[in-house]
């Protein structure tokens, strides 16, 4: 810290010259990041899963992404077979295919009098294509679909949905944007009592944005990324960004208050002097908190998953980016500012001073009041949160499919009525798929007559050569794909032995492989977590209880977020507010990344305060004094830092997109409960009711915690 304070302080202007050259870098390079990265079914894949391997199979064989990946719902007011209107439909339907580019091929009833692809009332009918990419299919969709509405011909498949998704995800990722700026823009005036001041977090946030996304551009070079990654950055990073300025800005401001008058010169040995104390107070909380976090978010690096490592990558580098930048560029500024850092402070808002006076006031009483009644007030704090949580015992799983759409969604109107009306959705079928030369179509034939009796319906089985020695036995799910009686079909065809290599694949299959994946990763990540929290805090603190502590109370906030989840959009309780319909389950990796934000946050928190109270141990005071000195110096600061980031991760449920909806909502209301009942109530009474334990350390870990202090 040392140097980094020597470099902030003796070459501000040098620092913040580099600084620009970077920034309008990462604006040219990293910007362009928002319309390069796609959506994708193999996002929530895991590459070893016998899904994917099916999928590369048909792909080699086929040269397309999906097979049948585009479907057009045609509805008749008469009966459709036999229907010569119906027919000329289809005719014209596939020759609108045919002639886009990317076509491969179409499918439907005339072509192969399959009686999937008629409704159960016998009056819709379906015409299924392939395109050899997704964006092909959806561009082909775009063309062709203004023709088809005027004839009553709707359009969906997985090309449109996913193609869809990457649209919506980057128009949402502005929307959001446009939502939160005005407001963090207004709650920093009123949090720092100047435009100057509050015009700070701001800098750093939109540098981190850009800045991060020049890291991932970097990063796309190396391994594919998701673009759902993309939104996370940018509500991440402001908030994070908002958190960090805060802290620097506001110790900066009282260092500079106390060190020196008003009216002090920008660069000053006053100025310089204020600076390097931030930097070795704040400056250290926001070293660790931001360690904290972006090792929380890397856990998610373990998951094979491209949704879930893409979040690990993109949340790592956006806590090391706004911790550095938090850590170098703005502490430039502060030096260059001076005491213009007051600059622009409206009379009618009062001194900053007095409103941090008042505030330390109400939280120092507050630390005081819950520390006389502990043990009650930290059974009650417990037993509300798990109350809270207590709707979680009924969670539901739901896949990454349509439901996640807005009810306006043309493909998601599509799927529905596909889901209502036909027996089966012929265009997501369970496909086994077989390696094996075209001259052993025998042995592939008594394969399949196998796999037809373990299906249960062997009359709907079908037995198609694709091409370069791959085959395809498939079979349309009945009623729900993701149903517990599909999956058990998916197990009994694996189960079926096969003389050469073959792959059980299909969407009911995907969603199976997804689970099985995420539960098999899901312990390594709690270690990663666990360990890597419990070092960074005792670093920080020196104190082997107070992480085990912080571990355990994140629990307890996340138990209640899941809970609340459960009630605000499986149940639909914030359905009409929200604007959404509840598909009856939360996204299982959506789920694993909010809980992952909302433990990282949790511990950023808690550094914050544990830090201040740690300064007051370290000078000497009681346990307890030191508990609410602690809530004294950071109790206005943690609230407002809470209610920016709130502001900026909860501009994501503007999103048209029900999994970030569902992630901007859980990850602001994990902060408000964590920076309410946790810090304010269970905290200090905890603390309290520990004394002294809180600071115990086996002799080893003392020893140890004492060569690091040596190394700052």
């Amino acid at each position: 810290m040392r140097r980094l304070t020597d470099l902030c302080c003796r070459h501000p202007r040098r620092l913040l010259a580099v600084a620009g050259v970077v920034l309008i870098a990462a604006i040219v390079v990293g910007g362009p990041i928002v319309n390069q990265l796609q959506a994708s079914l193999s996002d929530f894949e895991d590459p070893s899963s016998q899904t994917a391997a099916a999928t590369r199979m048909l792909q080699r064989a086929s040269g397309a992404e999906d097979e049948l990946g585009l479907v057009a719902l045609i509805k008749s007011a008469t009966p459709v077979v036999g229907n010569p209107a119906v027919a000329a439909t289809e005719e014209q339907v596939a020759r609108l295919f045919i002639g886009q580019k990317g076509f491969r091929h179409a499918y439907d009833y005339t072509v192969g009098d399959d009686p999937e692809l008629i409704s159960r009332n016998g009056r819709e009918t379906l015409v299924m294509a392939t395109f050899a990419t997704r964006e092909l299919a959806y561009r082909a969709a775009q063309r062709v679909g203004p023709t088809l509405r005027a004839d009553h011909i709707s359009l969906s498949g997985l090309d449109l949905v996913f193609e869809e998704l990457t649209h919506r995800s980057r128009n949402d990722l502005e929307l959001a944007a446009l939502y939160a700026l005005p407001f963090v823009l207004l709650l920093s005036i009123w949090v720092f009592r100047g435009l100057v001041a509050a015009l700070l977090p701001l800098l750093v946030g939109v540098f981190t944005v850009f800045a991060t996304f020049l890291c991932l551009q970097a990063a796309t070079q190396v391994v594919g990324l998701s673009v759902f990654a993309l939104n996370l950055v940018s509500a991440l990073g402001l908030g994070l960004a908002i958190d960090y300025s805060l802290f620097v800005v506001s110790r900066y401001r009282e260092e500079l208050a106390a060190a020196a008058p008003s009216g002090t010169p920008a660069g000053s040995e006053a100025v310089r002097v204020a600076a390097a104390k931030t930097l070795a107070t704040a400056g250290r909380t926001v070293l660790f908190s931001s360690l904290t976090v972006a090792m929380a978010m890397a856990s998610l690096c373990v998951f094979p998953l491209r949704f879930l490592y893409s979040m690990g990558i993109a949340g790592a580098l956006t806590a090391l980016t706004a911790g550095g930048i938090s850590l170098t560029v703005l502490p430039a500024v502060l030096v260059v500012l001076g005491d213009r850092v007051n600059a622009l402070a409206p009379a009618w808002l009062g001194p900053d001073r007095a409103a941090a006076v008042r505030s330390g006031a109400f939280w120092s009483r507050l630390a005081g009041a819950v520390m006389r009644r502990p043990g009650p007030i930290a059974l009650a704090s417990a037993a509300v949160l798990l109350l809270a949580g207590s709707p979680a015992l009924g969670i539901g799983l739901t896949p990454a499919s349509t439901s996640i759409l807005p009810v306006s969604s043309a493909a998601r109107q599509v799927e529905d009525r596909l889901t209502r009306n036909f027996g089966a959705n012929p265009a997501v079928p369970i496909a086994v798929v077989a390696e094996a030369p075209a001259g052993e179509a025998v042995l592939v034939e008594q394969y399949a007559r196998k796999i037809a009796l373990a299906s249960g319906e062997p009359a709907r089985v079908q037995l198609n050569y694709i091409a370069h020695n791959i085959w395809a036995i498939t079979l349309p799910p009945r009623g729900d794909p993701f149903s517990a009686a599909n999956e058990r079909v998916v197990a009994r065809l694996r189960a079926v032995h096969a003389p050469f290599p073959t792959a059980v694949g299909g969407i009911t299959a995907w969603f199976s492989d997804q689970l099985h994946t995420l539960s098999g990763h899901l312990p390594l990540a709690l270690v990663i977590v666990a360990l890597t929290m419990f070092a960074t805090i005792f670093a920080m603190t020196g104190s082997a209880v107070l992480p085990v502590k912080t571990f355990l109370m994140n629990l307890l906030t996340l138990a209640a977020t899941v809970g609340l989840l459960v009630l605000a959009f499986q149940h639909g309780a914030l359905a009409g507010l929200f604007d959404f319909r509840s598909n009856g389950g939360l996204e299982p990796s959506n789920l694993m990344l909010l809980l992952t934000v909302a433990f990282a946050m949790s511990s950023d928190y808690g550094v914050f305060l544990l830090a201040r109270v740690k300064e007051g141990h370290d000078a000497g005071l009681t346990n307890r004094a030191a508990v609410a000195q602690g809530m004294e110096r950071t109790g206005r600061l943690v609230t407002a830092a809470a209610l920016l980031f709130c502001v900026a991760m909860g501009a994501l449920v503007t999103s048209s997109i029900l999994s970030v909806k569902e992630l901007g909502f859980g990850a602001a209301l994990a902060v408000a409960i964590d920076a309410s009942i946790i810090r304010a109530l269970l905290v200090p009474s905890l603390m309290a009711l520990l004394g002294d334990w809180n600071w115990w350390a086996p002799r080893r870990l003392r020893a140890l915690h004492g060569r690091l202090g040596r190394l700052d």
